[in-house]
This record gives C-alpha cells, structure tokens and sequence, in this order.
C-alpha cells in the first residue's frame, strides 16, 4: 500500500470514484464518506456514496445523505456503478469483510483502491493507496487532514465541515475520549470557521430518540444489566424479543454500552445483542484495558483499545456465559 500523498495527483485527471464505508456506518463513517463525497464533486469527479447496508435514521438529516445508494436495498445498480468505477475510496474499516455482502465485489474491482482508516491491523494488501492511523481520533479527522493537505484545500465548505464534524463529534464522545487532544480542538475551530452550526448538530445525533428507543434503553437499564463486581465488569443481554417489542431500528442501541462505565469502578463494558445471524458485542474499557485484543481473541472481531465490537454464532445464552468463563482469565487485569 503506497502512501495517501500520491493520490493528489491522481485526482487532477477527472474519474468515476465510490466512496463506501463499513456495514450499518456510525457518524464517523457516514461523515466521512460525504466530507469527501462533497471535497471531491468541486474537483469536478463523477462521485457516488455506497453504503453496504441501511443506516440509522439520526443520521438523515446530514448533506448528501438522500445521495447515498444502500447496496441490500439497490444491488444491480451498486454493482453496476463500482464494476465501471476507475477509483474506490475505502473509509473506516481495515478490512474487507466488515463491509458485509459488498466484500467480494470490492475485492474483485479492477480499479485503484484507496483506504483511509484509523483502525488497528489494516488489510494493506487489498489497497494501492491509503492511510492507516490509530492515533487519529476518528476517520473524519484523517479526511481533513487529507483535504487540507491536498492542492485544494480552499474547497473546505460548510457541507464538508458539517460532515467532518458530526463524525468527529461522536468517534470522541463528544470530545470526551483521550483521543480528542489539542490538535484535535484546532482542527474543529477551523471547522467552526466554516460557519457551521454545532449545536444544531449536536441536536441532530443526541436529541432525535423516539419514545420507543427511551423505553428500550429504560428497560434495559433497569432488566438487563449485570454488575460483575469480581471482574470491575458491567454487561447487558439484549434479546431478539426486546429487540421487536420496542420496535428497535438500526442505529437505536447506538451509545446504550457507553452507560456501563458510568458506574462507578467499573472497567469494562460489554453489550450483547441478539442479531438475526449472529450475536453482536459491543465492548467499551477504561484505561489500560485492552478491548481491541480481548475481542480479537475470543469473539472474531477488533477495533481499538478502548471501544471494539465482535460477534458469534452461537446462541445468546451461550455466548454470555462464554463471556463470562473467559472474564475469569482477566482477574488481575481488571482489578
């Protein structure tokens, strides 16, 4: 994978490009893909955003959005578009399967293929170009950079600004994370410079829940969560059945695992959710707590060091009680 600075002039000449980004894409991902998407249609590109799945409705509102194609719901015309695209730009995911049912189509492009990405452990060998960063706080922080390094970095709008943002924003917790340092703040206020509304942003992500998903995380609180006292370790166990009585949508359960480490010395925070295929984990720690290392270990799956997710096969049951066989090698750790 050669470097991302050689991109530039590769961009000079106007190309047909996708943009994806991995499977049920967060703000950072969603962000990341229209910062770009909007950067690159000033440069007078051909440009479509794919995305591999649906995505959570609290991220409609966002500047392009109503131009991104979904690749379950519009697969002819998905494929279509990346089989006679010339380049692929790759955004917040290291590795190909995390982008679902798209990954065999990418794989098999014949264009140039570009990854940014602050993921641990990239899959350098499937990209020509790229980034990959795990001390940057979120992938829309690596377009910045990217934007403003490049020849035109006098295109940096409000659209991009509002999109790179909203990803930065929530890939920090707010600016809560260690990774929101002070290079992080300047880069906002040149953001801010654009004219962009934060607090109307904010709105938008944090305060656009519906009484169902209120009631859900209610419950939730109050019927599914475990406190591990031993282990420093809170968890909860979503099952299929409260999945459908709150009417749970895609992006619903975004956040909920974040509650954990709210409690007072707990270190590491685990939410199980009942997916149709699969159980997914979502897994958050505080301090040296290594939950990129603990998920890629034991549920197929990584991230970074202190926010992962995995996954398993098996049932809901048995995965957390598997989870909490293997808690017991992590004693002293957690202590």
């Amino acid at each position: 994978m050669q470097s991302i600075e050689q991109v530039y002039p590769i961009l000079e000449q106007k190309k047909r490009i996708v943009i994806t980004m991995h499977q049920k894409p967060d703000g950072d991902a969603m962000g990341a893909a229209l910062g770009l998407y909007h950067y690159l249609i000033q440069l007078q590109h051909e440009v479509t955003v794919i995305s591999p799945t649906n995505w959570a409705g609290f991220l409609d509102w966002m500047p392009g959005v109503q131009t991104v194609i979904d690749y379950d719901y519009s697969r002819e015309q998905a494929e279509h578009i990346i089989h006679h695209a010339e380049m692929l730009f790759c955004l917040d995911f290291n590795i190909m399967y995390r982008t679902k049912h798209m990954e065999r189509i990418l794989t098999e492009a014949k264009c140039i293929k570009v990854l940014i990405d602050h993921h641990q452990e990239p899959q350098t060998t499937a990209f020509d170009f790229g980034e990959s960063d795990t001390s940057k706080s979120s992938t829309c922080e690596m377009i910045y950079d990217f934007i403003m390094s490049s020849p035109h970095k006098s295109l940096l709008n409000t659209d991009i600004a509002t999109c790179i943002f909203t990803g930065i924003m929530t890939d920090t917790g707010s600016f809560r994370f260690p990774s929101a340092g002070a290079d992080v703040h300047r880069k906002v206020a040149v953001l801010k410079e654009t004219g962009i509304n934060h607090s109307e942003i904010f709105e938008n992500i944090y305060d656009n829940s519906t009484e169902g998903r209120l009631r859900f995380i209610g419950n939730a609180l109050l019927n599914r969560l475990e406190v591990l006292y031993e282990y420093n370790t809170a968890m909860m166990v979503i099952s299929k059945k409260d999945i459908l009585k709150y009417h749970i949508q895609t992006g619903d359960t975004e956040g909920l695992v974040n509650y954990l480490l709210g409690i007072t010395g707990i270190k590491l925070g685990a939410l199980l959710i009942d997916r149709n295929e699969e159980r997914k984990w979502s897994f958050r720690s505080k301090g040296s707590f290594d939950v990129n290392a603990f998920a890629r270990n034991h549920f197929e799956g990584g991230g970074h060091k202190n926010a992962a997710g995995g996954r398993s096969s098996e049932t809901l049951e048995k995965t957390a009680q598997d989870f909490k066989e293997i808690l017991k090698q992590y004693e002293q750790q957690l202590q």
